[in-house]
């Protein structure tokens, strides 16, 4: 999307991620998962977030408003970790609240970013509202071999083994509106798909939780196999 569109369509979103504050959260939360060995969330993860926040509720019909308030929700979803990934998403549902109000957002358009955030993990997140269940569903589908951090393969645990070896991964809507897969390829050389259940099984009930709030059938396929 072109600068001037964002602009005009989503105009808090546009000063969320140019914002210098949220900048640095950013940045600093994925540095310090970094040093405690957790997965990429930094930049490219929020990016994608964002991407796919955006369509699932542009494919689904909702109102730039609503999809402006989403975006902003998911650009800084994770900026909790900066103060600790423990109950990292109601931390930074708080650090959002804070960022929000002192730029004057309406307390109406604070409520359901901030409650999406505080949601959106699977620990004791619920999609309690259309903007928690786009984000869970596009925070949690967010699966690749560029996530690992880990530079040598003979210290990968089960977070790295499993997103390295996710060569592929397909997120779409079906045309007639009624489901979403999320349809992956794992290279068991490095990965076996029990491991991916192990770790990824609470996200995927959680992301069917949020795909059946939107009026949606949920479809998890790995190898060509339904799962889910």
């Amino acid at each position: 999307m072109k600068k001037e569109e964002e602009k005009k369509r989503f105009p808090l979103f546009h000063k969320i991620k140019n914002n210098e504050a949220v900048k640095t959260y950013i940045s600093c939360q994925n540095e310090a998962l970094k040093a405690l060995q957790y997965t990429e969330h930094s930049f490219a993860h929020v990016g994608i977030v964002t991407e796919r926040t955006l369509y699932i509720l542009e494919t689904l019909g909702d109102d730039d408003h609503t999809i402006d308030l989403a975006l902003t929700a998911a650009w800084m979803h994770d900026i909790g970790n900066i103060v600790n990934r423990v109950d990292h998403s109601q931390s930074g549902a708080i650090m959002a609240f804070q960022i929000l109000n002192e730029m004057k957002v309406p307390a109406s358009d604070i409520a359901p970013i901030i409650c999406a955030i505080g949601n959106h993990d699977e620990g004791n997140g619920v999609p309690v509202n259309r903007i928690a269940a786009a984000l869970i569903l596009a925070d949690k589908s967010d699966v690749r071999r560029s996530r690992v951090q880990q530079d040598d393969e003979s210290k990968f645990d089960i977070h790295d083994r499993v997103n390295f070896s996710a060569t592929e991964c397909e997120f779409k809507i079906n045309q007639n509106h009624s489901g979403i897969k999320l349809k992956l390829h794992i290279d068991t050389r490095y990965g076996d798909i029990g491991e991916f259940l192990e770790i990824f099984m609470d996200r995927m009930l959680l992301c069917k939780r949020a795909a059946n709030s939107l009026g949606l059938d949920f479809h998890l396929i790995i190898n060509e196999t339904s799962l889910m």
